[in-house]
């Protein structure tokens, strides 16, 4: 099974089949510059010697980066560079290479945007829609977020379980493809500040998750929807903390 972005950033590692190794390095290489937007990448040959893989697995892999919107073939001119807004920022991959080049605030805050588009209105889906099943398996999540035992790596991947389980609780398919964005911003969290400083702190995720539940189970659409928004909020303070903490210490 693919990793998702944060376990790539939380394991450093990607997948590194010949096919995965070329869009993965061709996409950061893209994301981060070294293939500046409007430029033509170098011919199949360059290429297919340089990752020293036949042109068969590099056309596989230039057909994938173009389905991510990162490329564009022209013929008789070659492999182009699309413009940033062609790109699929949906795409777990391309947000990937966007953390691997490093993000700033700005770009946090667009992904926190997004999170507040869709997830309080998901919350609010699962108290009408949600099965007895799912609300369980939602508490259970939020409440497990409390333990003790966990790590930086563990709780940021609990929360990540806990929020795709209330958009798959929605009913409605569309969220489920909204995870991608959601893992995205964990990740910024997690690379920017432990959320596992401290028992206090993690009992006080814990505690908030399952303020979602409480109102999805009591089919309070309002209440989960707005249980929703304040634990997207506090996310984003902490971002914008850490980003302040990060400046000031360049500073000095």
């Amino acid at each position: 099974m693919r990793k998702g972005v944060l376990e790539t950033v939380i394991s450093g590692s990607s997948a590194r089949s010949s096919h995965a190794q070329v869009v993965d390095e061709m996409g950061r290489a893209i994301v981060v510059g070294t293939f500046p937007v409007g430029s033509i990448l170098p011919g199949d040959p360059e290429l297919a010697a340089r990752f020293k893989v036949s042109r068969t697995v590099l056309r596989e892999a230039m057909k994938t980066l173009a389905a991510k919107g990162l490329v564009v073939p022209r013929a008789r001119i070659g492999t182009r560079v699309t413009a940033r807004s062609q790109w699929n920022l949906f795409d777990a991959d391309v947000l990937a290479w966007h953390f691997h080049k490093g993000v700033d605030e700005a770009f946090l805050h667009d992904l926190s945007e997004i999170r507040l588009a869709f997830e309080p209105h998901a919350a609010a889906l699962a108290a009408r829609h949600a099965t007895e099943a799912e609300i369980a398996t939602m508490m259970r999540l939020a409440v497990a977020m409390g333990s003790p035992d966990h790590t930086a790596e563990t709780l940021a991947m609990a929360d990540l379980r806990f929020h795709i389980a209330v958009a798959e609780a929605s009913g409605n398919p569309f969220m489920r493809t909204v995870g991608s964005l959601i893992e995205a911003a964990l990740v910024g969290i997690f690379k920017l500040s432990s959320p596992a400083a401290g028992q206090d702190k993690i009992n006080a995720v814990s505690r908030s998750h399952i303020r979602i539940v409480e109102r999805i189970s009591l089919r309070d659409e309002a209440g989960a929807r707005a249980a929703m928004e304040a634990v997207i909020r506090v996310a984003r303070e902490k971002i914008r903390i850490a980003l302040d903490a990060e400046d000031h210490s360049e500073a000095t």
